[in-house]
């Protein structure tokens, strides 16, 4: 798929409910319309997000060239190939001293309950650019880096390369972009981490995502 244009709408009522029936809407808009609650003052995210029992792998997305997205229900992981079908191996913005892609950014991770405030329906999720959305809290405390999960048949390890997204503010709104990238959004990296894989495997949504080690 081409990345849509940003479009608006309301966080879902499954997402109000499991966060704060009392939280102030939100709408994805135009970057110069700010509409997003300040989390610093919101119980919708604080302290800590609310966890899936168990966690689960809610989607996967594959960027086969620059500005494309494909969702997938499954899909192959390898410390060569990244996120099989995905850019990364191409070539990315972080590379080793040798010139290859650099495997610290291999796997980008976003948290599924907080792309669903953002952007609705899952197939809203893809303009992202993120991997693999998982229902679990990616917080330092509970995913820190050398951390390692296994999902599926595979195992990935956490890095402590910034996750950031210039394109973020054009997908989903300048006030979007703020809600994951500043204060407590930041603290609570729910714009995403990276990950790297140490074991090859399938994945697939709908996975449990366990933490090993």
């Amino acid at each position: 798929m081409q990345l849509p244009p940003a479009a608006s709408g309301g966080i879902i009522p499954s997402v109000v409910a499991k966060f704060d029936a009392t939280a102030p809407a939100f709408t994805r808009t135009r970057p110069d319309q700010p509409t997003c609650p300040d989390i610093s003052t919101s119980p919708s995210f604080g302290p800590a997000l609310p966890k899936s029992s168990p966690p689960r792998l809610r989607g996967i997305v594959i960027r086969p060239e620059k500005g494309q997205r494909r969702d997938l229900n499954s899909v192959e992981i390898s410390l060569d190939g990244g996120t099989h079908g995905d850019h990364w191996a191409k070539g990315c913005w972080k590379s080793t001293e040798d010139g290859d892609p650099h495997p610290d950014v291999q796997i980008c991770i976003m948290n599924a309950r907080c792309i669903a405030l953002i952007a609705q329906e899952p197939a809203n999720w893809a303009p992202a650019g993120d991997n693999l959305f998982i229902d679990m809290d990616l917080t330092p405390d509970n995913t820190p880096p050398c951390q390692r999960l296994a999902i599926g048949s595979a195992i990935i390890e956490i890095t402590d390369t910034r996750h950031g997204c210039a394109s973020f503010i054009e997908r989903y709104g300048r006030d979007a972009c703020v809600f994951v990238n500043t204060g407590e959004g930041k603290r609570l990296r729910l714009r995403g981490i990276y990950a790297r894989v140490v074991r090859d495997g399938r994945v697939a949504v709908g996975d449990r995502v366990v933490k090993v080690g």
